[in-house]
């Protein structure tokens, strides 16, 4: 199957023989690669009408593209510029843009005057429009002494304004002293001119701040006139002045103010002219005064007022049309009426144009003796003159061109050469302004290339249109053939679209147009082609939809979804409730084809949707579910009601209409409320949308209606136990169309990229649409210049990019929805910025202040704002450890990194190490991301306190020695000078001894201990320190050995003394034994002298123990039978923390972290020569109190032997 290309978007019928027609030999649609040879074109160049700013370097763009690059060169008032010759000013490399730097030294006014620029290389010339450029100006206001205006009550007033004539004009408004805008209505309004009129003074307008404010946006400043001071005298101030001068007779009556019929404030005279241009907004104003005060109302006498681009502004008292254009030229009348009278006023407007363009000249590609055309029709109000350049030189001095001719607003090319490559320039011009458009003649002979990616896929569902791309370029223009599956017959099937730009569209791809599609492109010097492949995929369907549902509260419901698709695509099902999302309940599952809800409430009813999503298409079907209450038995039946019916619409108008209707059975429920839903049958068929609720009692509303709906209605009923089915459907009613009532939504602007700007809104719905032909007039222009509104008219669509946008430059934006019938009200403007670039200078004067060994503080100066380039982030500092020599090539840097958010120049660095080098840099952080870092600054932390050792051990326990071993601190945190070892002794009832406090040298990592005692417990406290003092501290326990059997060890010499070294005899087994056992006997004998005695004697039993009261008996307690003052609570008392030593006689860290207060800090016992504890232990009493004790102080068992030797 073989297609070629059309000129035009043609069919081809069946039966018909090929077809291959060749396109016009302009092919100005179609861009020359750059890859290829081609004169330059303008891309890019400032506005004719170029308003600086003097307080900035001045900036004239000029950009273009060719191949070879084009050289650029300036004319300034029509002679040449040698840039070169001036040191204020540069070309931008690459470009012909210049920058002219008058912020160092320089005025603006110098550089006032007409720039031209023109882009040159071996095919040809093109030049820019002229640029003229103005700084703009803010002067000030004249000094004038104003005197008081009194007048009064009910006169008219004019304020006048006459702001200083600046570049661009300044933008009027009246404000108090309190920078108050003055209010505003039809009694007093501000005029075009900037003046305050007043059609009649009341009392309250009386005040001494009448201001007049110029505001120049482009310098951003506001220059302010000398306050007004107006006083509104009353009917008795003024009888009171009167008397206080004049005779009686002059006074006025009771009535304060006299009625008279309208007067034009502004224009004067009954007739006057206006003339505007083509294009414009024409502004028409009435001001009259009068009392009361006058209506405006505005007529065109020969025809009516646009009703599409007609507004009101300011009471009525300005009439605008936008867009003018020749037709509303003619006579415009003002009608000023108020109950005594009538006045008029005809203007009469006259709508010139400046040129603009029936047909600009378009680039013209051709091949070596081809023949083509280039067309240059402008129109004008008067008419322009047409004239042509060539090269940016006039046509008539240019030189000439055997293949080239001129007729009027053409010029015809026949048989051209190479040579006859260049720019022409075609410049239409009036009166009113010029239009200037360059278009190549470019002579090439190129084969054929095809643009499009090759193999490219394209998939489409059954049913719907495909189109395949296939952009081409070559010269002479290649004709396009397209063959299908490699078959060369010809295309007998009226099944295919042929388009200009060589794209093929099938208008109902099936399945049997799946294939492998070829293009083919061909000259007179060769052929190019590419394929491309279509798959034509199943459309996805819901072969069981879900199904209305009525169910009882607590019960369970399903909905069933079974969706069919292409084998090839894989669908996502999502269930809505209601058009949202479900309910985040556990009550709700979905498994592959079924939504289920359990324990159904009332809640819980609506409508739930499934729909199914492909890549390629989407389909949902819907379903209501109703809650009812669980029918009571045997109690009379209580169900929601029946459906209303018998719905009737009357009372139609275009924004209202009367919908009645009849209730069903209410079920021995009372109908609570009716609920009306409205369909739109012409945006959502079959989706209800509620309108209104009215109580049960009624059976009619009066219904608000929207423009262009095509409504029906239907009636539910409620009461306490649900809502009914839907009554059928009302009539359909049909609202005829107007403006927009609203504008979008969300209008925002943000770039995506550095150089331009993209505005998206919320599109209104079709509902919100009001009439066919939704479109939106999107309105631009930047916040900080005097350009006119940018506006281009889009269609239903939700985002419009503008490009070659100034990076990151704030823009007022605004959105206007517009119909068939009309433009909504105007729209609200909002800023938004041009896209952000990443920012181009690094803070600099970065400086450290080190606080302390851990702590640094960093300064820094602010990034220049326009540098930034983008909405400032903050500042981000990258710091890291310089490694030292013996560290490096070990692993990699390790940069931290903190962010402070805002313009903050400074920040503390916490967590530093001490006595170490660090090195950071500071970059500046916007929207874009990071700007170049400033340059490393070193920087070095103090010493500071070391840790902790790593370890401590204690090794080889002899009877009167200990080895400490350990290893150094893991972070010394300086220099080590020496360690420190503390020690004391611990006696069997935890109390402390004596502190020794021992200086160890820093290079020693094990220390022995002599002449200790043997069998002592001893606590070790050991740290290290720096320069800047100890560090954190290790504690151990550790034991002496002891000698079981008391006897000196075999290796000491005979004959020598030996210290005395007894065993500890309150410790001994043979010891404790023997105490058990001398504490039982007496026991014993406790017991049996108690017994004798309460057999014998010749007294009472309470007599005798009144009489004798034994000693030994008193401190026995009855209860339990124990000792009163002995406890042994302190002896089972363990070493706290797990202190004891375990078999291998090594403290783990972790259990050693003991400190003084753990073992108390009042110590009355001692020890003996030979290491025999006595005197009394002593605990803390606040502690551990002796439970039951009389005493406060309860004996160890050492003591309690004691008393019994």
């Amino acid at each position: 199957m073989q297609l070629k290309i059309m000129p035009k978007k043609k069919r081809l019928s069946a039966g018909r023989a090929p077809l291959m027609l060749f396109l016009c030999q302009m092919i100005s649609a179609l861009e020359v690669p750059l890859d290829l040879v081609q004169p330059p074109t303008i891309t890019q160049q400032s506005p004719k009408d170029y308003i600086i700013d003097p307080r900035e370097n001045i900036v004239i763009q000029c950009e273009a593209k060719g191949k070879p690059p084009p050289s650029f060169s300036w004319t300034r008032n029509g002679t040449h510029f040698d840039i070169d010759k001036d040191p204020l000013v540069t070309m931008k490399p690459g470009s012909g843009t210049l920058i002219i730097n008058i912020m160092s030294e320089g005025k603006a006014e110098t550089y006032e005057g007409v720039y031209q620029c023109t882009a040159r290389n071996e095919r040809g010339a093109a030049i820019s429009n002229n640029i003229v450029i103005r700084p703009s100006r803010s002067p000030l206001w004249t000094k004038e002494k104003l005197e008081p205006i009194t007048l009064r009550n009910g006169q008219s007033l004019v304020l006048p304004c006459r702001p200083p004539i600046g570049l661009p004009p300044p933008i009027i408004f009246w404000m108090d002293n309190s920078f108050q805008r003055l209010p505003q209505s039809e009694r007093v309004s501000q005029g075009l001119n900037g003046d305050l009129y007043f059609s009649n003074v009341l009392p309250e307008d009386t005040r001494e701040d009448y201001i007049c404010y110029a505001r120049f946006n482009h310098t951003q400043t506001i220059q302010q006139k000398q306050p007004i001071s107006v006083k509104v005298i009353s009917v008795d101030e003024l009888n009171d002045t009167i008397a206080a001068n004049l005779s009686d007779t002059e006074f006025y009556g009771a009535k304060s103010h006299r009625q008279r019929p309208p007067a034009f404030l502004t224009p004067d005279g009954n007739t006057s002219r206006k003339e505007e241009l083509r294009g414009n907004v024409l502004s028409l104003e009435c001001i009259a005064e009068g009392l009361p005060t006058p209506i405006i109302y505005w007529i065109k006498e020969d025809g009516t007022l646009p009703i599409n681009r007609t507004f009101y502004r300011n009471f009525k008292k300005t009439l605008q049309i936008v867009q003018v254009t020749e037709a509303d030229s003619g006579n415009y009348q003002c009608i000023a009426k108020n109950a005594l009278g009538a006045i008029h006023h005809t203007i009469s407007v006259t709508v010139k144009a400046a040129p603009y363009w029936i047909i600009a000249p378009q680039n013209l590609v051709l091949s070596p003796e081809e023949d083509g055309a280039l067309i240059c029709r402008a129109s004008g109000n008067p008419k322009p003159r047409i004239s042509w350049l060539s090269n940016g030189v006039p046509i008539e001095i240019a030189p000439d061109d055997p293949s080239r001719k001129i007729d009027g607003d053409t010029i015809i090319f026949s048989k051209v050469q190479e040579r006859s490559s260049a720019v022409y320039q075609c410049n239409a011009s009036n009166e009113y302004g010029y239009l200037l458009a360059n278009a190549f003649v470019n002579v090439l002979a190129e084969p054929p290339r095809i643009l499009t990616s090759a193999n490219t896929l394209y998939q489409v569902i059954a049913n719907r249109p495909a189109l395949l791309d296939c952009a081409f370029f070559g010269s002479p223009l290649p004709t396009i053939e397209w063959f299908k599956d490699a078959k060369g017959s010809a295309l007998r099937e009226d099944i295919y679209v042929l388009h200009e730009n060589g794209t093929l569209e099938i208008p109902v791809a099936q399945k049997d147009s799946t294939g492998t599609y070829t293009c083919v492109a061909r000259n007179k010097l060769g052929m190019a082609k590419n394929d491309v492949h279509l798959e034509i995929k199943d459309p996805t369907r819901i072969i069981k939809q879900p199904e209305y549902a009525v169910v009882q509260r607590g019960s369970t419901v399903s909905f069933e979804c079974k969706v069919k698709h292409d084998h090839t695509l894989i669908p996502t099902v999502t269930w809505l409730k209601d058009h949202g999302e479900l309910p985040s309940d556990g009550r709700f599952t979905v498994d592959k084809d079924h939504l289920v809800v359990a324990d159904v409430s009332d809640d819980d009813g609506g409508t739930y949707t499934c729909v199914a999503n492909t890549t390629l298409d989407n389909v949902s079907a819907s379903a209501v579910l109703s809650v009812v209450a669980p029918t009571p038995t045997p109690a009379p039946i209580y169900d929601v009601p029946n459906p209303p019916f018998d719905l009737e619409l009357t009372d139609q108008l275009d924004r209202s209409v009367q919908l009645s209707w009849t209730p069903g059975d209410d079920n021995n429920s009372p109908i609570t409320k009716f609920i009306i839903e409205y369909e739109d049958a012409m945006h959502e068929p079959g989706l209800w949308h509620h309108q209104t609720e009215v109580p049960g009692t009624q059976t009619t509303a009066q219904l608000k209606l929207s423009p262009y709906v095509n409504y029906s209605f239907r009636v539910m009923a409620e009461n306490n136990l649900g809502r009914s089915l839907p009554s059928e459907a009302s009539e359909q009613y049909l609202t005829k169309a107007a403006e927009p009532d609203k504008n979008p939504t969300a209008v925002e602007g943000l770039g995506s990229e550095p150089d331009n700007l993209v505005i998206t809104w919320k599109p209104l719905n079709g509902f919100e649409s009001n009439g066919p032909g939704l479109q939106y007039k999107v309105s631009w222009r930047q916040k900080d210049g005097d350009d006119e509104w940018t506006s281009v008219v889009v269609a239903n669509v939700s985002k419009y990019i503008v490009s070659g946008t100034p990076t990151f430059v704030p823009y007022l934006i605004k959105v206007q929805a517009l119909n068939d019938a009309g433009f909504a009200p105007e729209p609200a403007v909002v800023m938004g910025h041009s896209g952000e670039d990443l920012p181009m200078v690094a803070p600099g004067n970065v400086r450290v202040n080190v606080v302390n060994s851990t702590l640094a503080e960093v300064h820094w100066d602010p990034v220049p704002l326009k540098s930034i380039r983008g909405h400032l982030q903050g500042y981000r500092i990258y710091y890291w450890k310089a490694q030292s020599s013996l560290t490096r090539n070990r692993r990699h840097l390790e940069k931290k990194i903190l962010t402070f958010q805002g313009s903050k120049t400074h920040g503390m660095l916490p967590g530093l190490e001490p006595f170490s080098h660090y090195s950071l840099n500071v970059r500046v952080v916007n929207g874009k991301g990071e700007g170049p870092a400033s340059a490393d600054k070193v920087f070095s932390t103090p010493e500071g306190v070391p840790s902790a050792p790593s370890s401590l051990k204690i090794v080889n326990p002899t009877l009167d020695s200990l080895t400490l071993e350990w290893e150094p601190p893991s972070h010394p945190n300086g220099i080590l000078t020496e360690y420190t070892l503390k020690y004391q002794p611990i006696n069997s009832t935890h109390e402390l001894g004596p502190l020794v406090d021992l200086k160890i040298p820093a290079n020693k990592t094990r220390w022995t201990l002599k002449n200790l005692n043997f069998s002592t417990r001893y606590k070790f406290y050991f740290y290290a320190q720096t320069a800047a003092g100890s560090g954190s501290q290790i504690t151990e326990e550790a034991i002496t050995t002891v000698d079981e059997a008391g006897i000196l060890p075999p290796d000491v010499g005979a004959g020598k003394a030996m210290a005395s070294r007894q065993v500890d005899i309150a410790t001994q087994g043979w010891f404790i034994g023997l105490m058990c056992a001398v504490a039982l006997l007496i026991l014993i004998l406790l017991i049996v002298c108690f017994i004798r005695r309460n057999k014998g004697g010749k007294y009472p039993v309470k007599e005798k123990e009144d009489a004798h009261a034994d000693p030994e008996i008193q401190p026995m307690k009855e209860d339990d039978g124990t000792f009163g003052e002995y406890s042994d609570a302190e002896d089972h008392k363990p070493l706290k923390k797990g202190s004891r030593t375990p078999s291998d006689r090594t403290v783990k860290k972790e259990d050693s972290d003991d400190s003084l207060v753990d073992y108390g800090e009042g110590v009355n016992g001692q020890f003996n020569e030979d290491g025999s504890f006595i005197g009394q232990y002593s605990g803390k009493k606040e502690k551990e109190p002796a439970e039951g004790n009389e005493s406060s102080e309860a004996p160890s068992p050492v003591n309690a032997m004691n008393s019994f030797v």
